[in-house]
């Protein structure tokens, strides 16, 4: 059997991974590395976690497959000191600790995603841009109507409105895929030649146009120079993806700059990330997508809400199936 899998994030992933011993499995990544939104931007002497920036483990299938990373250092906890902000107050501040540990990949999110990939068929800078059926297969074809190949399946893992754009509109989730309402976000990349004093590492900010600080340097196995991840709310994303990046970096610097106290103006490195499909609320359907009749299945995070553990889960359920 011959499964072409569209996208190489943590969905994509564990299916290949859970599939690779009985069928011959194919990935294919427009981007240039694997991941999805667990990403990593090296700036030297600055790097940035820009898209998810840490996990927890609540479910046994997931914490049974951490288990080994943590062992061989793949996962660290990241004890931060987390503080909750409404608009420019601190409402509470604690530490994060053992007890209900906070996760990243070392020395970036996406080595999650690298460990995962070991030994897997991985096309990269490859974008799916339709798939034909010819016979009985499937054929995908990239941006410039290269012939991929011929296979028995295609799972779609893109984001929902990806996927829809992807198959063909013959698939019988085609209409649930076009309902799955993703949010955009911005991310902000700052690098500081001097550390900012500040008493906490990461920040969850209310009523404000920012929803998340996060001091990347602070996680473990990162670098010495001091580098910040700020995340817009996806309420204000939403409605500024189509402005120029200088007038969202402005106004995310005069957000953060009244939030924390200190201005950010001076940073030594800047750079802006627009999600146009970051997230999505905590979904009602969760069924899987999968489409016996044409051997057609999309999957991914957004399943049932926008998390690692969600998108593992969503992939070893798809396996599974």
């Amino acid at each position: 059997m011959r499964i072409a899998i569209i996208g190489a994030g943590i969905s994509s992933l564990t299916i290949a991974q859970n599939l690779k011993k009985i069928a011959s499995v194919s990935i294919f990544e427009k981007s240039r590395g694997v991941g999805g939104r667990m990403a990593l931007r090296h700036s030297p002497p600055y790097e940035f976690d820009h898209g998810a920036q840490f996990f927890t483990a609540k479910g046994i299938n997931f914490n049974n497959f951490i288990e080994p990373l943590i062992k061989e250092n793949i996962i660290k906890r990241w004890d931060a000191r987390f503080a909750e902000f409404i608009d420019n107050k601190i409402l509470r501040t604690i530490s994060w600790n053992a007890e209900y540990p906070h996760y990243v990949g070392t020395p970036g999110m996406n080595s999650i995603a690298e460990y995962l990939s070991t030994g897997l068929n991985i096309k990269l800078n490859t974008k799916i841009n339709k798939v034909v059926h010819n016979a009985n297969n499937w054929e995908l074809f990239d941006d410039d109507s290269n012939n991929l190949g011929k296979f028995d399946w295609v799972i779609s893992t893109a984001p929902a409105i990806q996927s829809a754009e992807i198959l063909p509109v013959n698939f019988k989730y085609h209409k649930d895929l076009l309902d799955r309402k993703m949010v955009g976000c911005f991310s902000l990349m700052l690098g500081f030649k001097k550390p900012i004093p500040l008493l906490w590492d990461a920040a969850l900010i209310r009523n404000a146009d920012i929803s998340w600080i996060s001091i990347n340097s602070s996680k473990p196995d990162r670098g010495n120079s001091f580098s910040m991840l700020i995340n817009s709310t996806n309420a204000w994303a939403e409605n500024h993806l189509s402005d120029d990046s200088q007038s969202v970096i402005s106004h995310l610097h005069k957000e953060i700059t009244r939030i924390i106290g200190h201005d950010t103006g001076n940073a030594d490195h800047v750079c802006l990330k627009a999600w146009h499909y970051a997230n999505i609320s905590k979904q009602t359907q969760s069924d899987l997508l999968i489409d016996y009749d044409n051997k057609l299945a999309a999957c991914g995070d957004w399943i049932t809400q926008g998390r690692i553990e969600n998108a593992f889960e969503a992939g070893l359920m798809m396996a599974q199936e």
